[in-house]
């Protein structure tokens, strides 16, 4: 359940949004006012979208600059990343292995899917994923790619800006469902009634959910 927890924490940095500090006192009115027009600021920033608007429930934005604010759209905008391949990560097992072994002895296709496989992994293919994910996140292979960009508007750059930030909070969600529901057929195997893991996607299992 490690991963549930990385999702729920890509969630708590995702919400963030406009609410005004109350000034204390009066001798404290001048900063409370610095801190709110900080925040206001932060009202049209790329990702504020009706009808929540620029949604901050748990205040994360009270008092602080726009360096710091850039860094809060930097993690959400990573972990959304992380939530989208974890949605993959979820579906394509589903219909393909690669082929191989992930360890001496034990090819790609034998592992289960879902959170049945965190045990399944030995030592050896934990190494090879943490080491290879630690180094794109230290070195930064990936980088900032530049197709598309160039001859995008800023209008248009917004857009898609706002359409990744988008998609990031919806893999946030399908991840911790995909995350909620796994766990509950590990607990209570069949649960729902189904044979399959995805069982919101019954096109992937051919023609046994064509009644759904």
């Amino acid at each position: 359940m490690k991963f549930a927890s990385v999702v729920a924490l890509a969630l708590l940095e995702s919400s963030q949004a406009f609410m005004a500090p109350v000034a204390r006192s009066s001798s404290s009115q001048i900063t409370m006012g610095a801190k709110k027009a900080a925040a206001v600021g932060f009202e049209n920033e790329v990702g504020a979208l009706p009808p929540t608007g620029f949604w901050d429930p748990l205040k994360l934005t009270e008092g602080i600059d726009q360096e710091t604010f850039d860094q809060y759209r930097t993690a959400e905008l990573k972990h959304g990343r992380v939530a989208q391949l974890c949605v993959v990560g979820y579906v394509v097992p589903e219909i393909y292995r690669f082929p191989g072994n992930i360890a001496p002895g034990l090819p790609f296709a034998d592992l289960p899917s879902g959170i049945a496989a965190i045990d399944a992994i030995p030592a050896t293919g934990w190494i090879q994923m943490v080491f290879f994910i630690g180094a794109v996140d230290y070195w930064g292979f990936l980088g900032d790619f530049e197709a598309g960009k160039k001859d995008l508007s800023p209008e248009l750059l917004a857009t898609r800006q706002t359409q990744e930030l988008q998609h990031g909070r919806l893999a946030m969600l399908a991840s911790l469902e995909l995350l909620r529901h796994d766990a509950q057929n590990l607990v209570s195997p069949g649960f729902d009634g189904f044979d399959d893991l995805i069982t919101g996607l019954p096109f992937l299992y051919g023609d046994g959910y064509s009644a759904l």
